[in-house]
């Protein structure tokens, strides 16, 4: 079966900044694939590509048989997006927005009025559909444009951080609809986002860092192959941190007052309990994780570059290249 999306060598920069570096991967029909990275690891250059809003310098993109270089506007009838800033049309209401995306692709309006009508169910919207935008809060703006980018029929849904910005309850919610939407619709979702902890439920994760995927595949399958036993350790002095910084300049990371230690096992967090036990204010043994499998395959936490490297101390390894988009 072919592949719903197939990226090969893709390549991209900006003047002398390098976005994408030699990406390749597919998407399988039905999916749910999630691009998992910081922020400025060049996923939304990669999602504006597959989407046909920007042109790659190299390699090519296939949205099912269509080459989307070459057929760009039938590669778009396949594909809803939601993107990462806010897009609809806050003097609108929510029927009218979808009404008029409806129009916009041609829907014929008998069709058009039953699929916004089920669209506003699923999402739970019904009762709010005369109700202006502007007077919705941001996880139901969310859920509005997320019905939107179905209206034409599209079997391919591009979310872009769709939950940035979202308090943890509307966060929730919005990932139980797309859940429902693939069961419902036998539809191929790719997600952007930072937040390790929504990607558990991906059939894949594509971890992406400065413009390059470092790896791909089943959440359980990289936390087997790269994942890593956490340390999580709180010094009682500065003088301490100061020393088990030293003592692992390849396996540590600082944040603030806490020390993240790579470790390979229980001998290993005996061993440091038995040298540090008395100095240490608190301590916490995390398995494997995806934050484990991305800070050991990039030498960082994903939240140390989403933050900013002026507010990090950062002791791992680094990789080499140039900042990205």
């Amino acid at each position: 079966m072919i592949p719903a999306i197939q990226v090969d060598h893709v390549g991209k920069r900006y003047g002398r900044t390098v976005a994408l570096t030699d990406v390749s991967f597919d998407v399988l029909r039905e999916e749910s694939f999630a691009l998992l990275g910081p922020n400025g690891a060049g996923k939304t250059t990669l999602l504006h590509i597959l989407c046909t809003i920007v042109q790659p310098d190299q390699g090519t993109v296939r949205i099912g048989e269509l080459d989307v270089l070459a057929h760009p506007t039938l590669a778009r009838r396949d594909v809803g997006v939601v993107f990462q800033e806010p897009s609809l049309d806050d003097r609108l209401t929510v029927y009218e927005n979808l009404n008029f995306h409806g129009l916009a692709y041609g829907v014929p309006r008998r069709l058009r009025r039953k699929r916004i009508e089920a669209l506003l169910e699923l999402v739970e919207l019904t009762e709010w559909r005369e109700k202006l935008v502007r007077t919705l809060s941001s996880g139901m703006k969310r859920r509005v444009e997320i019905a939107r980018a179905l209206v034409h029929d599209s079997r391919i849904l591009f979310l872009d951080e769709p939950t940035v910005g979202l308090d943890a309850q509307s966060r929730e919610r919005i990932w139980q609809y797309l859940g429902r939407l693939r069961g419902e619709r036998e539809l191929t979702v790719v997600v952007t986002t930072h937040y390790i902890e929504e990607v558990e439920s991906c059939d894949r994760v594509c971890i992406i860092d400065r413009g390059s995927i470092l790896a791909v595949d089943t959440p359980s399958a990289l936390k087997a192959a790269h994942g890593q036993q956490l340390l999580r350790v709180v010094p009682r002095e500065d003088a301490t941190a100061s020393e088990i910084m030293l003592d692992y300049p390849n396996m540590t990371v600082r944040r603030d007052d806490e020390i993240i230690i790579q470790c390979g096992g229980d001998e290993f967090a005996e061993a440091f309990l038995s040298r540090y036990g008395n100095r240490i204010r608190r301590l916490s043994v995390e398995a494997p994780s995806l934050e484990s499998v991305f800070l050991s395959l990039t030498g960082r936490e994903i939240r140390d570059q989403a933050a900013g490297a002026s507010e990090r101390t950062l002791a791992f390894g680094r990789r080499g290249g140039e900042h990205t988009r």
